[in-house]
């Protein structure tokens, strides 16, 4: 177990932590349609702004008249790339690259914010006034095709742009990184002796792997409304108001040079995002237009304009992979050409996946990844979005393929292949990976046959596949944690706004279990002006910040029994008790006990030795206590083990298939996931996020990709028509087994599960197993007829 170092981590009874179907504290409204997102604020007097947007991939605004634009009645404003107002805005949220200005007139994707904004009485007006400008564009050439872009001799995007993406520290065994020519940027990370690897290998299998963008769809459009005030007490310092899609104050208050607690933000809805904390134009303009008309302005993408957002890159890889006859890996070169993305795109899914990738688990130690990035005018990257999951299914497949080439189980295979705990030269098996496996083949009744051997009785071929993963966590994010006990009831404040996951209510759990009430006794209270969020990445986040809370909930226990204690020496001096409320025994229970003494279950505060001398909580004291902590969680061994060389929770996820090879049509019939996440503190919300991995990883396998112009570079399919995404009618039921090893660092050694549960490369394999040829996902109906060479 990890959580050594806190108090309460070796805790073997649970009262609410884990405890199933425990309602989040917001979802009445969420699911009665009363909650209000960024779309649904409306103010009395309130302007509507939209951006130009540009209709091209590539482009660079000449000049614009907006002469007839601002004599449309209606038009309140209009603001160019030109403007002071716009030239001096500079934004604090999330941004990788060379630095580029707020709002400029080069657009370098299709959609693109450009040029100029309108502030208008309505959208419509808005639109009207777009439609009116007179906009002199030079169209300029455009790569949406990767290994066009790659070409020596393909036009050169980004010019201005010549700095190589770096993540992390650079790899001191690799060489040095080519400067960036034409479109091109290098990144090599080399350990141990590729030629030796090779040389040691009885086998050696050549394969290319490709893994199509997919949209991360965030359910409610990003956007902001703001207006600003005078102090109510003073009339002098303005403050600010904005409510929509705005996860922090901060970079708001940084934009416009305004003091923190002067920005109010009150809206508790942001609505589900995937690891997407990217602000966009439109949350941030608002108080500029607002300041400058006088009147609330409100800002709100369209659902078409969200679609500027990626859950993966496009990458194509090709891998060499030697190997023993007994099927342990003794080298990988790996060869990647990886999406740039526009400027300003994150370099977490290229360059960082070869520091976090799934080489590190494995013994072997000879390992070569080059990669090309190249840069593109086909989608902004936001940070998070799309470093999920990693370049992982390169690994699952060489596993994959090594059993297919040696007649063996795959499951041996990686078994074979998983360094021990420790790290890559520890023998011992990892137990969260064993007690994985275990219960996935129990559960799938797992019985490994070769490609194309197994036909259903319905006369369509059996696929199956197995996929295995550790749980890629951050844990340095701290935490400033606050609980408040007042008349008896224990209040836990929080920032909002609430964005898809329920961390609040984790934290709830564990002050309730620490303090031995219910889940329903804690009360949180939402306020923007709280120190506490929970926010740490995915369930780490839930983990990560229960930890700190539990340090918390600890300390203020500590003062409720010191209370409970002053209290009943304080007899004669106390007040009286409430009307209607039975007043406590004289002298009271607990007179020349120490705190020590005491303790706390369902509710009261009780003697130790005598359980039968207690009182309830709200009776013991009439002090109003406050308890703080700030901290965070002992580190994570995937932090520790530098990505990987060290293990300890584990997951395992299985899939059949079934493939209809007169059709094309594949059925997925069975998803399984056996998850570690070494201790289930909200299981309603772990379960929750693997269903929701599992919907990715379907979509991005079998229906998901964007399809592009190659003439012109717009993107054809940004509509929920045209782009496909798996329904609750498309998945198969996700079955789920939840393993408690307590080997993670956080909460009770929990871990979470991040996103290492989505894939790529699953569904593919079960494909392959069942036909015995590869699809290049998505696997759709036509693209295997064609392998199967029907097409």
């Amino acid at each position: 177990m990890a959580d050594l170092a806190g108090v309460n981590g070796q805790r073997e009874h649970f009262r609410v932590v884990g405890k199933p179907n425990l309602p989040g504290v917001l979802s009445y409204a969420m699911a009665t349609g009363i909650a209000k997102y960024g779309s649904d604020h409306v103010l009395p007097n309130m302007l509507h702004a939209k951006f130009l947007r540009s209709p091209y991939a590539n482009a660079r605004v000449l000049r614009v008249d907006t002469t007839e634009a601002r004599a449309l009645p209606g038009v309140v404003d209009i603001l160019t790339w030109e403007d002071e107002d716009i030239k001096n805005l500079v934004s604090y949220g999330e941004h990788w690259g060379a630095p580029r200005p707020w709002l400029d007139n080069l657009a370098d994707q299709e959609g693109a914010e450009v040029a100029v904004i309108v502030v208008a009485e309505s959208e419509d007006i808005c639109e009207q006034a777009l439609r009116t400008l007179h906009v002199e564009w030079e169209v300029l050439p455009h790569v949406t095709d990767l290994m066009e872009g790659r070409k020596p001799d393909s036009f050169v995007i980004r010019p201005q742009d010549r700095s190589t993406p770096i993540f992390g520290i650079p790899d001191p065994n690799a060489p040095p990184n080519l400067p960036k020519k034409g479109n091109v940027a290098y990144s090599n990370v080399c350990r141990g002796d590729l030629d030796a690897g090779f040389k040691m290998a009885d086998h050696i299998i050549e394969y290319d792997l490709y893994t199509p963008a997919f949209a991360s769809h965030m359910p409610n459009p990003p956007g902001s409304v703001a207006w600003w005030s005078k102090d109510s007490y003073t009339g002098q310092s303005d403050v600010l108001h904005i409510e929509g899609a705005v996860r922090e104050r901060l970079p708001i208050s940084r934009m416009y040079n305004i003091p923190l607690d002067n920005v109010v933000q009150e809206s508790l809805f942001m609505g589900g995002k995937y690891c997407d904390w990217g602000l966009r134009r439109a949350q941030e303009i608002t108080p500029l237009l607002a300041k400058r008309t006088g009147r609330p302005v409100r800002c709100v993408m369209t659902r078409e304009e969200t679609y500027d957002s990626v859950t993966m890159k496009q990458r194509y890889m090709h891998l060499k992979i030697g190997f023993t006859n007994e099927g342990l890996i003794t080298a990988i070169d790996d060869f990647s050409v990886a999406d740039g993305g526009v400027l300003g795109s994150s370099s977490f899914g290229h360059v960082g996946d070869q520091k976090h990738g799934p080489y590190n688990i494995i013994k072997c130690q000879n390992i070569y990844q080059r990669m090309e990035i190249v840069d593109s005018n086909r989608n902004m990257m936001w940070v998070s979005g799309q470093h999920i999951p990693f370049n992982w299914d390169g690994i699952t497949v060489a596993l994959y393929m090594i059993a297919e080439k040696l007649g063996k189980d795959p499951i041996d295979i990686a078994r074979l292949n998983l360094h021990g705990p420790a790290g890559k030269d520890d023998p011992n098996p990892v137990p969260s990976f064993e007690a994985c496996i275990g219960a996935g083949k129990r559960l799938m009744n797992w019985n490994w046959h070769p490609a194309g051997t197994k036909k259903l009785p319905d006369g369509r071929m059996h696929g199956a596949s197995f996929r295995f993963q550790m749980s890629p966590r951050h844990s340095v994010s701290g935490y400033t944690c606050r609980l408040e006990f007042r008349q008896g009831v224990v209040h836990m404040p929080t920032q909002g706004p609430v964005f898809g996951v329920y961390m609040v209510e984790a934290n709830a759990m564990v002050v309730a279990e620490e303090l031995g009430l219910e889940y329903e006794d804690i009360s949180i209270d939402y306020d923007y002006r709280a120190k506490f969020s929970p926010v740490g990445g995915g369930s780490d986040g839930t983990s990560a910040s229960s930890w700190a809370m539990k340090e918390c909930a600890n300390i203020l226990k500590r003062q409720i029994l010191e209370a409970a204690i002053e209290y009943a020496e304080s007899w004669p001096l106390m007040m009286a008790a409430p009307l209607n409320d039975p007043p406590l025994p004289e002298p009271g229970p607990f007179k020349g006990l120490k705190p020590e003494d005491l303790d706390i279950a369902d509710g009261k505060i009780f003697v130790k030795n005598d359980p039968e001398k207690a009182v309830p909580l709200s009776r013991a004291t009439n002090r109003e206590l406050v308890a703080t902590y700030s901290g965070r969680p002992p580190l994570a061994a995937w932090l520790l083990g530098e990505g990987g060389k060290m293990l300890d929770t584990m997951n395992a996820v299985f899939c059949e298939v079934a493939v209809d090879t007169e059709t094309g049509e594949v059925e997925i019939l069975r998803f399984v996931t056996v998850v570690d996440p070494g201790k289930v503190i909200r299981r309603t919300s772990l379960e929750s996020q693997i269903d929701q991995v599992m919907y990715f990883s379907h979509g991005s396998q079998l229906l998901e990709d964007y399809i592009f112009d190659r003439r012109t570079g717009v993107k054809l399919n940004s509509n929920m028509i045209e782009y496909k995404k798996p329904t609750m009618l498309d998945v198969p039921p996700v079955e789920h087994e939840l393993l408690e090893t307590r080997a993670g660092n956080g909460a009770y050694g929990a871990s979470g599960i991040s996103h290492s549960l989505a894939n790529t490369h699953l569904v593919i394999t079960a494909i392959h197993n069942a036909v015995g040829v590869w699809v290049d996902p998505p696997a759709t109906p036509d693209k295997v007829l064609r392998a199967l060479g029907k097409g």
